[in-house]
C-alpha cells in the first residue's frame, strides 16, 4: 500500500476572509453571474440591506438610498450608525455585531455575525463610513483586507451608515446587476415595511398598506373571487385571496426576510387556513380543495430566528421565542380568531370562497379516474424508459430526502429528441444535473382543463418527473431550464411549454424556478481562436477580431453542438434567462394573445417587431463594419 505523507504540514487554520472566499457558497449560497434572481451579487446587497432594516425596525431611520452603477453598490441608512470605535471590528471579525444583545436587536433577520464580513471578503474594494452625533469615521478593505484606517473626523451629516461594495470579479465571474431584481428585492422591504422609504437609483418606493399592496400589485383585481383579505396583529400580518388559476401561491417572510422555500410559518398557515374554514362552515373540506387558487402572503417576527441555510431561505424555528407558543399555535389561533370573524362579518366574501372550495371539488372528483390511470402509467413508465436521466443526488429515487442546500444546486432539462438530450446527457453534470426528453412537439394545452394533463402521456409524464402533481412543495429539482433548438420548430416547443407551465403550474413560474437555456447561435473560429456567439452581432464582432479568415459555422439544433463544446455552454458559464411574470400580468390574457387563435393584433405585432430587429441588425453590422 502507498504510504500517504500526511504531517502537521497538511493541517491548516483559515482566518475569516480566507475561509469565505474558499467557501463562498456556504456564506451566500450559489455564486451565478446575476442572471436569476437567487445569485450571490444580490444576496450581498441584501445581507447590507438587512442591516438598515433592522435600524428602521427599531425605531431609527425612515429612508435608505441605495445607487447601483457600473457594478459598484453604494446603500446610505439614516440609522444610528455603527459605534465609531467598532466599526472595523463589524466589518472584519466574524462573531462581532449588536444583534447578539436582544435588547437592541430583538428580532433581527441576521444574528450569525457574518453578513457584512461576508460582503467584505467578496468584494474587490469596501468602504464603510458610519456617522454618529456630528463625526464619522472610515475604513478600506480588499477582498477582506484593512486599506485605509481613516481617523476620526467631524461631519455635518445626519446620523446612519455608509457602505460601498464591488463584487470580487474573480468569483462573480462577468456578473451583471438586473435592475428588475433589485427593485423586486426592494419592493419586498417596503411591504414588510409600511412606510419606509427606498430610494433606488433615483426611484422611490414605498408601501403604506403593507402586504395588502403586495397582492394588489401581484394581481389582476378582475380575477379575483373575491377582495384582498387583510389582517394585522403583534408580529403577524396575513393577506390572502383566491383567484381563477391553478396552483397555489405564496409569499412569506420572517423578520423582513423572503423566505422563498417557505419554512415553519407557512406550513403553519397551510394547515391553519384549512382547519379555520372547516370550522367556519362546519364541513369536512378536502385541503387541497380548499387551498385551490390561493394567493396568500404571511409575515411573523420571531425572536432569535433558525434558518435552514445560511441564505435564510427556509424558516426552520418551531417557536415564535423562547418560552413563546410555536409558531404552529401562534399562525393557528391568529386565523381562528381573526379570518372566523372576517367571515362572520362579511357573508359576501365567505359565500365566494365557498363557491370557490365546490368549484375545486367537482373538478377533483371528475379527473379522479383519469388521475388513477395516468399515475400507473407514470409509475411504469419510470421503470421501463428513459424519459428521465436523473441526477445523482436523486438517484431516481422521488422518496429520497435532498437537503435544502443541495436542492438549490438542482436543475433540469426539457428538451426535445434523442440527439439534443444525447448531447446535454454526455456534457451535464452528473451529481446535480437531470435530463428529460420529450417525444416531439408537445400539445398545445391553451384554454384546457387539468384533465389534459392526465390524459397526455407527455405531460403526465413530465409533471411526475418533476414531482409537482400535488404542488410545486415537492419540486425536485430547483431550477428547471427549457432546452429547445434555435430554428422555428424550436422557438414553438418553448412556447408549448411555456403555455403547459402558465396554464397548469403558474406558481412555479412566479416562484422563479422556470428558465430559458440560451445556446450559442455561432461558432467562429480560425487555426488559434474559437469564439461562441449568441446573436448576428456577436458574430460579425468575431469575425472582425478574426480579420475575415474565419470558419462560420451556423448551430441550428443542439444536436450538432458536440459534447465536449456543449459542457462549457451548461458548465460555470451557463446563460439561464429567467422567465418572469410582471405584477399583476393576467395570465389568461397573455396565453390568448401568443396562443389562442391567430388575431390581426397578434399578426400586427410580429410584423412591426419583425421590422425592428432587420433594423437593429442591420445598423448593428453597419457600426460594426466601420469600427
Amino acid at each position: 500500500m502507498a504510504q500517504s505523507n500526511y504531517t502537521e504540514d497538511n493541517i491548516r487554520s483559515l482566518d475569516w476572509k480566507e475561509h469565505i472566499r474558499l467557501r463562498p457558497g456556504m456564506y451566500i449560497g450559489k455564486l451565478g453571474d446575476g442572471s436569476t434572481p437567487d445569485d450571490g451579487i444580490y444576496i450581498l446587497v441584501k445581507e447590507i440591506i438587512d442591516n438598515c432594516i433592522d435600524e428602521y425596525v427599531m425605531g431609527f431611520g425612515k429612508q435608505v438610498d441605495i445607487v447601483i452603477d457600473e457594478g459598484s453598490v453604494e446603500i446610505r441608512d439614516f440609522g444610528r450608525g455603527i459605534p465609531l470605535g467598532k466599526v472595523i471590528d463589524c466589518v472584519s471579525k466574524i462573531n462581532t455585531g449588536g444583534k447578539y444583545d436582544s435588547r437592541a436587536f430583538k428580532k433581527s433577520v441576521g444574528l450569525n455575525g457574518v453578513g457584512t464580513k461576508a460582503v467584505n471578503a467578496l468584494s474587490d474594494h469596501f468602504k464603510v463610513q458610519a456617522i454618529r452625533e456630528g463625526k464619522t469615521k472610515i475604513a478600506e478593505f480588499e477582498r477582506g483586507n484593512l486599506t485605509e484606517d481613516h481617523k476620526i473626523t467631524k461631519s455635518k451629516e445626519e446620523n446612519g451608515t455608509r457602505m460601498i461594495f464591488k463584487p470580487d470579479q474573480t468569483i462573480f465571474k462577468n456578473y451583471r446587476f438586473r435592475n428588475d431584481f433589485i427593485e423586486q428585492q426592494l419592493w419586498n422591504y417596503a411591504y414588510l415595511n409600511a412606510g419606509l422609504k427606498l430610494n433606488f437609483n433615483g426611484k422611490t418606493l414605498i408601501s403604506r398598506n403593507g402586504l395588502l399592496d403586495l397582492l394588489k400589485k401581484r394581481t389582476n383585481p378582475e380575477n379575483l373571487r373575491y377582495p384582498i383579505i387583510h389582517m394585522k396583529g403583534e408580529d403577524i400580518e396575513i393577506a390572502m385571496t383566491h383567484g381563477q388559476q391553478y396552483g397555489e401561491q405564496y409569499f412569506s417572510f420572517v423578520n423582513g426576510q423572503n423566505t422563498t422555500q417557505g419554512g415553519t410559518h407557512l406550513n403553519a398557515y397551510k394547515e391553519a387556513i384549512v382547519a379555520t374554514v372547516r370550522k367556519h362552515f362546519n364541513k369536512n373540506y378536502d385541503s387541497k380543495d380548499i387551498r385551490a387558487s390561493i394567493i396568500a402572503a404571511i409575515s411573523v417576527r420571531v425572536e432569535e430566528p433558525v434558518f435552514e441555510s445560511q441564505t435564510k431561505t427556509k424558516l426552520g424555528s418551531t417557536n415564535i421565542g423562547p418560552d413563546q407558543p410555536t409558531v404552529r399555535k401562534f399562525v393557528a389561533d391568529f386565523l381562528d380568531k381573526e379570518l372566523d370573524n372576517f367571515l362572520h362579518k362579511n357573508p359576501e366574501v365567505a359565500q365566494a370562497l365557498q363557491k370557490r372550495i365546490l368549484q375545486s371539488e367537482r373538478e377533483r372528483k371528475e379527473i379522479a379516474g383519469i388521475k388513477k390511470l395516468a399515475n400507473q402509467r407514470a409509475k411504469k413508465a419510470n421503470l421501463h424508459n428513459k424519459k428521465l436521466r436523473d441526477c445523482r443526488l436523486h438517484f431516481n429515487d422521488s422518496s429520497r430526502k435532498v437537503n435544502e442546500e443541495d436542492k438549490l444546486k438542482t436543475t433540469i432539462f426539457i428538451t426535445e429528441g434523442d440527439s439534443a438530450s444525447g448531447s446535454i446527457t454526455k456534457a451535464r453534470n452528473v451529481q446535480s444535473q437531470a435530463v428529460f426528453s420529450l417525444r416531439g412537439k408537445p400539445l398545445n394545452c391553451f384554454g384546457q382543463t387539468k384533465k389534459i394533463v392526465y390524459q397526455n402521456e407527455e405531460f403526465n409524464l413530465l409533471q411526475h418527473a418533476l414531482n409537482i402533481e400535488d404542488g410545486i412543495d415537492g419540486l425536485r429539482y430547483n431550477n428547471v431550464v427549457i432546452a429547445t433548438d434555435a430554428d422555428i420548430d424550436g422557438m414553438h416547443i418553448r412556447l408549448l411549454l411555456l403555455t403547459f407551465f402558465l396554464q397548469f403550474f403558474p406558481d412555479l413560474v412566479s416562484g422563479g424556478h422556470l428558465y430559458i437555456l440560451e445556446t450559442p447561435l455561432f461558432r467562429v473560429r480560425d487555426k488559434k481562436e474559437t469564439f461562441y456567439c449568441y446573436s448576428e452581432a456577436e458574430k460579425q464582432t468575431a469575425m472582425n477580431k478574426l480579420r475575415g479568415k474565419a470558419e462560420v459555422t451556423r448551430f441550428k439544433g443542439l444536436g450538432e453542438i458536440s459534447p465536449d463544446e456543449f459542457g462549457g455552454f451548461i458548465g460555470d458559464d451557463i446563460r439561464l434567462e429567467p422567465v418572469l411574470l410582471p405584477d399583476g400580468v393576467d395570465i389568461e390574457a397573455v396565453l390568448t394573445y401568443y396562443m389562442g387563435k391567430n388575431t390581426p393584433q397578434r399578426q400586427n405585432f410580429i410584423i412591426e417587431n419583425l421590422r425592428v430587429e432587420e433594423e437593429e441588425i442591420k445598423e448593428e453590422e453597419g457600426v460594426l463594419v466601420e469600427e
